[in-house]
């Protein structure tokens, strides 16, 4: 009876984490829009600015992303949660209030979204840590499956909000329907039950020695290693084009805010898709060849977008690069997530998502302005065609390292693989 409402108590705590993810994600994707048509249209900036924009975002990873790992394995996580939340509600708040009474430039929204990446990045390396608490052992993969597919779900539908708040209201408008997002999920975070480990003695621990430990972990490691190097250099690519995808959209090819909104939504469509086979194909042959295999879909799947020109069909090439896209991100998503939390200590996962995002994510941060410089002094598509390149390159990285064999507990018994343990 014990085990029963044990089990209960989890399955709740995990429905809750699973609605402020969802409400958070939500608003998110409805501002990463309406941010960039907000730097278009109402700050008229050019890809240079778009670019510095965005480095600032992501440039806390890259600063003190490694140290974030450090704080949560150090703290309960689910408070972390909650304040990162409160604090982003606040700072994208000022957003679209000073956006409104006309009093935002492009310096003062570098500075805003910087300390909103700040907050976030703490918030991504505990929400990632936190999970394999609420949800442990088998069930791992098909939690990270939901959210997942929640997430794709999102990707799709904040998009087509966003495009429709900015046409039908306006950019600011929409960010501040983000900040309502983070307040929300600040909120149902707070009712969520789980009972985290017990802390070590803080006279215990010395910063250096547990920063080195996280990074030795992650690229000592003889799966993760690889992996994490190819997913860097994934980052790095990918920003180089997402940077001037919605600037290419709406000058080049001419589209409008709800049309970008559906460009950008067919990610997610595909990506629920993808998170809802994911788990069953990683059984069937085995993560490692899953992920590995389903990396080439990315660079193909953005160099359709070379194909696109203005006219009535301009949105056509776009869309289906998209599509394709998003089903590599749904695919590949539950099981990389969940293989390498499960082949890292609890006292550990903190350190090894902190590290591993810090650099996935602090890449961003040199490289969205070195897109955004390429298609300003040689054209969007030279931008494209870079991260193109660096998408393939990542892909071939990962298919000839030890990673293309792993296996997760609980995958077909028939593939070989590594399942590590130190």
């Amino acid at each position: 009876m014990a085990g029963v409402t044990v089990e209960r108590s989890r399955s709740g705590a995990f429905v809750r984490f699973w609605i402020a993810d969802a409400v958070s994600n939500l608003g998110t994707f409805v501002s990463t829009l309406a941010l960039q048509l907000l730097l278009i249209e109402t700050l008229h900036a050019d890809q240079t600015a778009l670019g510095a924009v965005r480095a600032a975002q992501w440039l806390p990873y890259l600063l003190f992303g490694m140290l974030a790992g450090v704080v949560v394995d150090r703290v309960r996580r689910r408070p972390l949660l909650v304040a990162a939340d409160v604090l982003c509600a606040v700072l994208l708040g000022a957003v679209g209030v000073l956006a409104l009474t006309g009093h935002l430039t492009v310096p003062v929204l570098a500075v805003l979204v910087f300390c909103a990446g700040s907050a976030s990045m703490f918030f991504s390396a505990a929400h990632l840590s936190l999970l394999p608490t609420i949800v442990p052992g088998p069930g791992l993969a098909s939690a990270n499956a939901r959210l997942s597919q929640t997430y794709a779900a999102t990707q799709s539908l904040g998009p087509l909000v966003g495009g429709a708040l900015v046409r039908l209201l306006s950019a600011p408008v929409a960010v501040l329907v983000d900040a309502m997002s983070y307040a929300v999920s600040a909120l149902v975070l707070t009712t969520v039950r789980v009972e985290e480990r017990r802390l070590e003695p803080a006279v215990e621990r010395h910063l250096w020695t547990e920063l080195r430990e996280g990074a030795d972990w992650v690229y000592r490691h003889a799966t993760l290693g690889p992996y994490a190097v190819a997913l860097h250099l994934w980052f790095f690519a990918n920003a180089m084009v997402t940077t001037v995808l919605v600037y290419f959209a709406t000058t080049e090819l001419d589209l409008d805010p709800i049309a970008v909104g559906v460009v950008l939504a067919a990610t997610g469509v595909t990506g629920v898709l993808g998170a809802g086979l994911s788990p069953r194909l990683g059984v069937r042959f085995g993560t490692g060849r899953v992920i590995t295999t389903t990396e080439w879909l990315s660079p193909a799947a953005y160099a359709l977008l070379l194909l696109a020109r203005p006219g009535p069909y301009a949105v056509v090439w776009p869309l289906v690069a998209n599509a394709l896209f998003g089903l590599a991100m749904g695919l590949r998503g539950p099981l990389d997530t969940s293989y390498r939390n499960l082949v890292t200590p609890d006292r550990l996962r903190g350190r090894m998502n902190a590290t591993i995002r810090s650099f996935n994510w602090g890449s961003i941060a040199v490289a969205a302005p070195l897109g955004g410089w390429l298609a300003a002094t040689w054209g969007n598509r030279v931008a494209i065609a870079a991260g193109v390149v660096g998408l393939a390159a990542s892909a071939l990285v990962l298919w000839c390292s030890p990673y293309r064999h792993v296996t997760a507990p609980g995958e077909h018994p028939a593939v070989r693989g590594f399942t590590p343990e130190r």
